[in-house]
């Protein structure tokens, strides 16, 4: 080789080194982005196993999961133990066998029995022959009879029975066995017979010990009314029930299970010929044979478990995320409702869901808001009793802390009838707040009863009568029946009778006060429909109570029924508590009623909350409605 080809050689070999060496740079340089694409597929796999951790975590999640796959389980087990399968399988294998019996039984019959029911056979020339020959008897030989002719018997049922999956054994007609296809080899009539197997095994490896295990299950999932089978060997063939049967005559067949737990199918079938039976025919199935069947039928099986439970498990996890889910974010929002009292939680609205969750949500949420609402009540009643409270007190210590300076009798007059006049208000604020303090407690504890509202309104306006006031107002009730309301329920709501009493007896009670002397107080009773939730019409009935007073301000139609909102200026300062119309509409309220104020003008006789300017106002109206009981 010259030296600048050998040049040309380093120098190929040189440029194959570089492109060599820059292809694994090139190769190299992705191998942040397959970093970056690990760290992503680990990133991923960390966050599912979070979300199936937190979701197995719960009970309920478990009971569900557990409660499906149970039922498809003892489905499972149900298929795999009971099913019918099994039965037919067998009983169309005994029918097959039994046809197979009797098609090689006529063969037998036809060309292997003998007509004189004896041959001589010498057994000395019989191991001499060659294949295809035949001994003839002579005189001095062993005379041995046979009713069917083995040499004609063996190359007959290896014929017949080598393509089947079939063991054949031949008996002459006393039960001994004449041939066994089990032990004729291939081309020959020489006979084959398996050795026993060892007492103890030598060696233990993988394979025997899943045959072990695998013997096991099938016999401990082995019918417990197989009879076990064993084989007799050289034995006489009538210890078998179905050879004795067929030796007299009768088809017969058995099922058994061996010692490893499959299953043995066994048919007898008598060999006759002219109506004599020569021998009998037994048929067998190999062990295993039909336990493959069925095994392969029930790994089918399994595998369709085994996507039904995938499928269900996917489909009960996502049940239960619907369920679970939720049901944890309510739980844990009303936790922060126990624990937080500074600020409103809110809780989570799934309040859109048609079904037990969106009304377990809204539920809670209205819950909450009520309860949160009653705080803020609670906060505003101690607010305003504080303030109402702190009104006559500062007047009365006013009073008490002038009286000793007092100069004159006629100034301390003046200063004991405000002394006086500022005990009484403060024992009526203390009376109407321990009334409005209780009135909650009350009405939750005691439960509602029927209530006829016209004996009500009866009883209060009969009191309101009894009382004598020296005003000259009059009160009449009217009460307006419907022919459309069955007597037995008419006028009856669901309430306290007490409390309802009190609601009249203070509307009547303030209608009076407002009235002119010689006026009257008109209440009225009659049957009507309320829209409910959705515009639904609710059937109740409608209390009015009418006064000839100078009306409601402009503007507090909605602040009389706040509480300790008083405007009486003709009555002087303190005569009234203003917790009367307050207590009244909570009392209502909790009735599942409403209550309103409205006034009665030239342009509205009816009542109305928008008066005209210069409309001439007639008096005042309250209305009350509570719903009918059911």
């Amino acid at each position: 080789m010259s030296a600048a080809e050998s040049g040309d050689i380093i120098s190929e070999e040189v440029q194959e080194a570089l492109a060599s060496g820059s292809a694994s740079q090139k190769l190299e340089t992705p191998a942040k982005p397959a970093a970056w694409r690990s760290r992503s597929l680990n990133i991923r796999l960390r966050r599912l196993s979070r979300a199936a951790q937190s979701h197995l975590s719960s009970s309920l999640t478990r009971r569900i999961v557990v409660l499906n796959l149970g039922g498809l389980v003892a489905l499972l087990g149900g298929f795999l133990y009971l099913n019918q399968f099994r039965e037919g399988l067998i009983d169309a294998r005994v029918q097959s066998l039994q046809t197979q019996g009797e098609i090689i039984a006529a063969a037998v019959a036809a060309s292997a029995t003998v007509d004189t029911d004896a041959i001589t056979i010498d057994p000395e020339k019989l191991l001499k022959l060659a294949p295809g020959e035949s001994a003839t008897p002579g005189e001095g030989q062993l005379a041995i009879e046979f009713s069917l002719n083995p040499e004609r018997v063996g190359p007959l049922l290896r014929r017949l029975v080598s393509p089947t999956r079939l063991r054949a054994r031949i008996y002459d007609r006393d039960g001994y066995l004449l041939l066994d296809s089990r032990s004729v080899t291939g081309r020959s009539n020489i006979l084959r017979f398996d050795l026993p197997s060892p007492g103890r095994a030598t060696t233990l490896d993988a394979s025997s010990f899943l045959q072990k295990t695998l013997d096991f299950l099938r016999r401990v999932t082995r019918r417990p009314e197989l009879p076990l089978y064993e084989d007799i060997g050289m034995g006489n063939g009538k210890t078998y029930p179905e050879v004795a049967s067929a030796l007299e005559g009768r088809a017969h067949s058995v099922v058994r299970a061996n010692d490893k737990g499959e299953t043995i199918i066994s048919v007898a079938v008598p060999v006759q010929r002219f109506r004599s039976v020569r021998g009998a025919l037994l048929l067998s199935t190999m062990g295993g044979d039909i336990d493959a069947i069925i095994a392969q039928e029930r790994w089918g099986i399994i595998r369709i478990f085994l996507v039904s439970a995938g499928v269900m498990l996917l489909l009960s996890l996502f049940f239960t995320n619907t369920i679970t889910e939720p049901m944890r974010r309510l739980a844990e929002a009303a936790e922060r409702v126990r624990r937080g009292a500074k600020s409103r939680q809110e809780i989570p609205d799934f309040s859109d869901r048609p079904d037990e969750i969106g009304h377990l949500s809204a539920a809670l949420r209205d819950m909450t808001a009520a309860l949160y609402n009653r705080i803020e009540a609670i906060e505003h009643f101690a607010a305003d009793v504080a303030h109402e409270l702190k009104n006559p007190l500062t007047s009365l210590r006013s009073a008490v802390e002038t009286l000793p300076i007092a100069k004159t009798e006629s100034a301390r007059d003046r200063l004991l009838a405000v002394i006086k006049h500022d005990v009484g208000r403060l024992d009526r604020l203390i009376s109407d707040i321990s009334d409005a303090s209780r009135l909650d407690a009350e009405l939750a504890r005691a439960d509602m009863g029927d209530v006829d509202l016209s004996k009500a309104l009866i009883t209060v306006v009969d009191i309101a009568r009894a009382i004598e006031r020296g005003d000259g107002v009059n009160v009449e009730l009217t009460v307006r029946h419907s022919s459309n309301e069955p007597p037995r329920k008419r006028w009856l709501v669901r309430g306290h009778d007490s409390r309802l009493g009190q609601v009249f007896n203070n509307l009547i009670d303030n209608a009076r006060s407002f009235s002119k002397h010689g006026g009257g107080v008109r209440v009225l009773l009659w049957p009507e429909q309320a829209k409910g939730p959705g515009g639904a019409p609710l059937d109740g009935y409608e209390i009015i109570v009418d006064d000839d007073g100078p009306g409601i301000p402009e503007g507090a139609f909605e602040r009389i029924f706040e509480r300790f909102y008083t405007d009486r200026p003709e009555q002087g300062f303190g005569q009234n508590s203003g917790l009367g119309l307050a207590i009244s509409r909570q009392i209502i309220e909790a009735h599942g009623g409403r209550i309103r104020a409205l006034n009665r003008t030239k342009a509205h006789p009816q009542g109305t909350d928008e008066p005209e300017p210069g409309d001439l106002v007639l008096g005042a109206r309250f209305v009350v409605w509570l719903p009918a009981a059911r």
